[in-house]
């Protein structure tokens, strides 16, 4: 459901990281870095989990895109700086319940864009319906599926980014 101009401003001031700590309490953040540590085991991939509750007025102003955003958040938290080129981000831009999956250069040659944007459809439904911690548990469950699939773990590696989800 798209917002007016003005509807969008609205929510982006009124969201703040007292919503992130509502939606996203202490158990909630552990049970993510756990499912995101336990999906690495199964494959080769760096997943990193971003939420960010919004932008700044000026950046809502200026039409600022999450995917644009998530773009941003993907080199800011360097998710491209793994050794197999294998880094996904997993951004969620709660004021405007938006979900997006940046996968690197390596993971996206053998992925494409059909199967994130299905992740995200999927994990936007569960922000919409206030299941927030598990639906964000299952879409890494998901991601890490798809991963185990395309990139496999082989042996022992280096957990190259932190698990625990990154609160911007």
């Amino acid at each position: 459901m798209r917002r007016s101009r003005a509807g969008r401003l609205w929510h982006h001031i009124a969201t703040d990281h007292r919503a992130v700590r509502r939606r996203f309490p202490p158990a909630a953040l552990a049970a993510l870095e756990a499912a995101i540590g336990a999906g690495e085991k199964r494959h080769r991939g760096q997943l990193c989990v971003a939420i960010e509750p919004s932008l700044p007025p000026l950046r809502v102003l200026r039409h600022i895109t999450p995917w644009e955003r998530a773009l941003e958040v993907f080199g800011q938290l360097r998710v491209w700086d793994t050794e197999e080129n294998s880094g996904v981000l997993l951004y969620l831009l709660l004021a405007d319940r938006d979900v997006e999956i940046v996968a690197d250069r390596g993971i996206h040659r053998k992925v494409g864009d059909a199967q994130w944007r299905e992740i995200c459809s999927e994990l936007e439904s569960e922000l919409r319906a206030g299941r927030f911690g598990d639906g964000v548990a299952r879409a890494v469950t998901r991601i890490s599926d798809v991963l185990a699939e395309h990139f496999p773990r082989t042996r022992a590696g280096e957990d190259e980014l932190p698990n625990r989800p990154v609160l911007l």
